[in-house]
């Protein structure tokens, strides 16, 4: 069993009882090919929420900083994660992940690219849309609602593929395909928030 797996084990292990997790659309990822899961950003604790809660394996990218310290390095690298620099354009991140979607895997994104202090969703930076527009990954919206809170539930959903195919033929922006993504993303917020009140009673 490698590192990722094992990793997957311990947190479902934890965070499924403690925050009494609903999953919801994991039928939406596709078994196969490559993927792009897309989600909202609420808390640090969203990157290992999305990875115990979709099906693939997933590769996040992380801040350049963690990678400084040996330990932490090669802790991140066994859970697939890789360093990007943020505030700037990053060649090698973004090359990094085209390289992981071309290999037919699945990358997790935070279009937002900062966490949300309000719980309300922010402007999707351009990333997302660019990875969308430069491969042909499937791209799926994920939500998460609910406060990180010790017995009260925390639902997360998998919503339908987004059809970039318009904006990849009409050569559109990664700032307007980004746009798009975060529309799906803020429907399924919309879609399921007064469910999710409901059951967290």
């Amino acid at each position: 069993m490698n590192l990722y797996k094992i990793a997957k084990w311990a947190v479902s292990a934890i965070f499924y009882p403690l925050y009494r997790i609903r999953v919801i659309g994991k039928e939406n990822i596709p078994k196969n090919g490559s993927v792009i899961i897309c989600s909202n950003h609420i808390s640090n604790l969203d990157p290992p929420v999305v990875g115990i809660t979709s099906p693939r394996d997933i590769y996040f990218m992380a801040k350049g900083e963690l990678f400084e310290k040996p330990f932490l390095r090669s802790l991140l690298i066994g859970i697939q994660a890789f360093p990007v620099k943020r505030g700037m354009k990053d060649r090698n991140a973004l090359r990094k992940g085209l390289e992981i979607l071309e290999q037919g895997n699945t990358l997790g994104l935070f279009p937002e690219g900062t966490r949300s202090k309000t719980g309300q969703l922010g402007k999707p930076l351009a990333g997302a849309g660019f990875f969308a527009l430069r491969s042909n990954a499937t791209i799926i919206p994920c939500a998460i609602i609910g406060p990180y809170r010790p017995g009260s539930k925390l639902t997360v959903i998998y919503g339908q593929a987004v059809d970039m195919q318009t904006y990849r033929d009409s050569k559109a922006s990664a700032r307007e395909a980004a746009d798009a993504i975060m529309t799906e993303i803020g429907n399924l917020i919309e879609n399921h928030h007064s469910q999710h009140a409901s059951l967290d009673k």
